[in-house]
């Protein structure tokens, strides 16, 4: 008897032999495999487990009524929709322990809605043509999904492309083997940070708060982290959320590519959790390196931070329209909303006597802040860099009387 089982999913009716060979090599290493279909206009040439009017179906609709759009895009959104819904519901049972779909960019597109539905900590794995392209655009991508490119597979099985499938199929039974699912025995802490040359907070706050009873997961706030970050509290998986590196807000509204989406800041008000938020880096825009600077920013200083990664120092303006597009997220917030505002700066470089010290550009973004900061925010200014002891010190009190408000459940 298998100790895991793998639902395989994909267009069966144009990709049938490279899912078979997938299913294949599971079963191989001891796997169990179930096979669920998304193909629309045609069939497998063996039934499977779940086909594509079950999938139609657990979405609401018919396969019929993907035909009669059409549209393949429409088409391909009915199947995404019934095949997120129907794997959900298949996961909670108890059918299957981990994930792995194939596709070019019509079942990749599906795949992102799939993988999406499942929670945290299930194994899931996107074989796809375009693994690691702009393409995919960082609101799609789930906390913990794998992409692994299928190169040389868009048409027939082939000695290249064999090599792809075959590691991908290891690899999704190896993480269903080895997984540990998130139990939360704590209550779970989410901060957001970048590395403490630059921020320095999570190295005492860290401790402190798990000295407390809880649990802290800091989130590395490139893109993709501030986008695991968000879906997470969207779900309301964080007891309280310490959102001190909004960074890629600024990204995002300046037109840089290294962006979690435009939803950034909003989860944890849409599921009522109490936020701290602070100034972490929001005076700088990332952008990719190797890349051109973002026409929005030609022109101003720009700090080389590795060969990957530089950043442009915002102007006052710039930093006035962050000040605008922070209070604006956080107005629509459902639960508490503290606002930390440290006077002397909010990253390491910024300081006085800093390379990126700009004492006009922070007393603009003040004042905006003052002047836009919504009614349901608190806001706290201290006299402190966000670097100072001073600053994780008032995190702490502030936190500790939310607990003691009952605002945060220990």
């Amino acid at each position: 008897m298998s100790d895991k089982t793998i639902l395989v999913v994909g267009t069966y009716d144009t990709k049938d032999d490279e899912l078979n060979y997938i299913a294949d090599v599971i079963r191989g290493q001891g796997g169990a495999v179930r096979t669920m279909d998304i193909s629309v206009l045609g069939d497998p040439n063996a039934p499977c487990d779940y086909s594509k009017h079950d999938v139609a179906q657990a979405g609401g609709s018919t396969i019929q009524a993907a035909i009669d759009s059409g549209d393949e895009n429409t088409a391909m959104q009915i199947m995404a929709q019934g095949s997120a819904a129907l794997a959900l519901r298949l996961y909670r049972e108890g059918v299957f322990d981990g994930l792995i779909v194939l596709g070019g960019t019509m079942g990749t597109d599906a795949a992102l809605d799939l993988c999406q539905a499942l929670p945290i900590g299930v194994p899931k794995y996107v074989v796809s043509t375009v693994s690691f392209s702009p393409l995919i655009p960082p609101e799609r991508l789930p906390a913990d999904v794998q992409m692994i490119l299928w190169a040389g597979g868009l048409y027939g099985l082939n000695s290249i492309c064999k090599a792809s499938l075959s590691q991908a199929a290891g690899a999704v039974l190896g993480a269903a083997r080895a997984v540990e699912t998130p139990e939360f025995k704590k209550p779970l802490i989410g901060m957001t940070s970048f590395g403490k040359t630059v921020l320095r907070y999570m190295v005492s706050l860290k401790p402190a708060l798990e000295a407390r009873g809880f649990e802290v997961a800091v989130f590395h706030a490139t893109g993709m982290g501030g986008r695991a970050f968000e879906s997470l509290a969207a779900e309301g998986a964080f007891a309280a959320v310490l959102d001190f590196a909004p960074q890629e807000l600024g990204n995002h509204i300046m037109g840089s590519t290294i962006s979690a989406g435009p939803d950034r800041m909003t989860g944890a008000g849409g599921s009522e959790t109490p936020q701290m938020v602070s100034i972490g880096c929001y005076d700088l825009v990332d952008f990719i390196g190797w890349q051109d600077v973002p026409q929005k920013l030609a022109g101003q200083e720009v700090h080389a931070h590795n060969r990957l990664l530089s950043s442009v120092v915002m102007s006052p303006d710039q930093r006035r329209e962050m000040a605008r597009a922070m209070c604006a997220q956080l107005s629509d917030a459902k639960g508490p909303v503290t606002l930390l505002l440290p006077l002397k700066g909010g990253n390491e470089w910024d300081r006085e006597g800093g390379p990126l010290h700009y004492a006009e550009g922070l007393a603009a973004f003040i004042d905006e802040i003052r002047t836009q900061c919504p009614d349901n925010v608190t806001l706290l200014e201290l006299d402190a860099h966000i670097n100072d002891p001073a600053f994780s010190d008032r995190v702490l009190t502030e936190f500790d009387g939310w607990v003691a408000a009952g605002i945060v459940k220990a």
